[in-house]
């Protein structure tokens, strides 16, 4: 017990040394943390969307002939490739020959006619000058030319339309393409608006898409668009608008888009599938940084930390951006955040707001 008391009282005694040295100490600030900032810049990018749709020809007709008649020759068969004005097929013009060479027997008269109608009032007038002849007969000579140019107008009208009838007894291709069906052979009656054969031009074709209504008005001329397809392995092809139908498909809530194609080489067929790659010009105030600075927060925004100086010392702040579309390793975006401000881009994940930065830059 006694041992006890003396131990009890020598801890009384002791002083206090250890506690009063802990309270008269200055706190340990901590190092700044090490962290890699880039420049924020305008972004000259914009954003790129994709659409899936399917080919089809610019020009795919049926084609009849321009009279009825029996076929006598066939030049072209399907597969066959055709430049425009190219013969396909060929009707008998044996009749139609006879009718114009009636026709032009018609106008030989005419002219005939005409002719002896002027000499007649050539002669009438001279005797007239001597008052050998009445006013009336030479009036009456006028009458009979008048009548003659007319007979001859309507004779040459009525050949040079017999001459147009034979030069649609053949048919010539309008355009340039593939034949890619035959429907007739030689010897067959054919009238118009019979089907004799199909052209599809493959030069030039369409691909339409269907698109969203809220990216419908942001496509326009300013949009790149390139055209990707099996067919086309690692090539693309460019691409222009030619149509946008403003009326929506109400089951989807999409509009048409349709582009027109120029493959020279014809690796693009009708019916095959290809995708749409547009780009968007730039929104004019979509500021680019690194992905790597872009941080999620548990709300479900974007931040991004700034580098703030005062004096010699760096401090990150915290700012809230939206996220607008990425290219590769950039992204744009919007917000508490403009074109040369310092961001965090390495050693953001465990920054505080206010936080000391030792700091290295990147793209100054």
């Amino acid at each position: 017990m006694k041992g006890l008391l003396a131990v009890s009282f020598l801890a009384a005694a002791l002083p206090l040394t250890s506690c009063d040295t802990a309270g008269g100490e200055e706190p340990i600030e901590e190092p700044p943390v090490r962290v890699i900032a880039e420049r924020a810049e305008k972004a000259v990018f914009g954003e790129r969307l994709s659409f899936s749709g399917t080919l089809t020809a610019e020009q795919d007709v049926l084609l009849s002939p321009r009279v009825d008649g029996l076929v006598s020759k066939v030049h072209v068969d399907a597969g066959d490739r055709v430049q425009s004005g190219s013969l396909l097929l060929d009707l008998d013009r044996q009749v139609a020959r006879q009718a114009l060479a009636r026709m032009r027997a018609q106008l030989q008269q005419a002219t005939a006619v005409r002719r002896e109608a002027e000499r007649q009032l050539a002669i009438s007038q001279q005797l007239g000058e001597g008052d050998f002849i009445a006013t009336s007969q030479i009036e009456e000579r006028e009458s009979e030319l008048a009548i003659a140019l007319a007979a001859e107008a309507s004779a040459r009208a009525s050949a040079k339309e017999q001459q147009e009838l034979i030069d649609r007894h053949s048919l010539p291709a309008p355009f340039s393409g593939v034949i890619s069906e035959r429907m007739t052979e030689a010897g067959a009656w054919v009238a118009r608006g019979t089907s004799v054969f199909r052209l599809v031009a493959f030069d030039r074709v369409r691909l339409d898409l269907q698109v969203p209504q809220e990216r419908f008005e942001q496509i326009d001329e300013n949009a790149q668009l390139r055209i990707y397809s099996q067919a086309l392995g690692s090539d693309s092809l460019p691409a222009r608008i030619i149509a946008k139908v403003p009326a929506a498909n109400a089951g989807t809530r999409a509009f048409l888009l349709r582009l027109l194609v120029d493959d020279s080489t014809g690796r693009l067929l009708p019916g095959m599938s290809a995708r749409a790659e547009i780009v968007l010009p730039p929104r004019p105030d979509a500021i680019s940084i690194h992905s790597d600075a872009l941080l999620r927060q548990a709300d479900g925004g974007q931040s991004v930390f700034v580098v703030e100086t005062v004096g010699e010392t760096h401090i990150a702040k915290r700012r809230t951006v939206r996220f607008l579309y990425r290219q590769q390793d950039e992204v744009a975006i919007t917000g508490n955040l403009h074109a040369g401000q310092e961001v965090v881009v390495e050693g953001n994940e465990a920054l505080q707001e206010g936080q000391t930065i030792s700091l290295v830059r990147q793209n100054q």
